[in-house]
C-alpha cells in the first residue's frame, strides 16, 4: 500500500510508515504532530525544479517528467528501496505540504514507487 497525505491531515492506524518527502520542513508543524518515522528530504525535487514548477498547473507535465528523471539518480536509490520496503511490509504514507492534492511531488513519487515495486 502506498498513499499520500498533506501534512495537515490527521494520522491514523491505516497509514503504515509515515515519511515526510518535502525538502523544506512544513511551517508550524512538529515532528510529533506529523507522526513521521523519517524525513527523506533528499527525495524531494531539487531546488531548481521546485522554482521552475512554482505549483503552476500549466507546468505540471514538464515538472512530472523532470522529477521522474531526478528520481533515477543512483545516489537516491537506497532511499527509494527503503520506501518500497516500507510499502511492501507495513504500508507507506508519504507526507507533503503542497496545497494541490493532485499535482505535487508526492503524487509523482507514489507513481514512481508503485511502478518500481511491480518490477522488482
Amino acid at each position: 500500500m502506498v498513499a499520500i497525505k498533506r501534512v495537515y491531515e490527521p494520522a491514523n492506524s491505516a497509514d503504515g510508515v509515515r515519511v515526510l518527502v518535502d525538502r523544506v520542513w512544513p511551517r508550524g508543524r512538529t515532528k510529533n504532530s506529523l507522526h513521521i518515522a523519517q524525513w527523506m528530504k533528499d527525495l524531494a525535487p531539487s531546488a531548481e525544479l521546485r522554482r521552475f514548477f512554482g505549483h503552476d498547473p500549466d507546468r505540471w507535465q514538464e515538472f512530472r517528467k523532470r522529477y521522474l528523471k531526478e528520481l533515477e539518480r543512483p545516489e537516491i536509490a537506497p532511499l527509494l528501496d527503503q520506501l518500497i520496503e516500507f510499502a511492501r511490509n507495513a504500508g507507506l504514507t508519504m507526507i507533503y505540504g503542497a496545497k494541490d492534492t493532485e499535482r505535487n511531488q508526492a503524487a509523482v513519487l507514489k507513481e514512481f514507487i508503485e511502478t518500481h515495486m511491480h518490477k522488482a
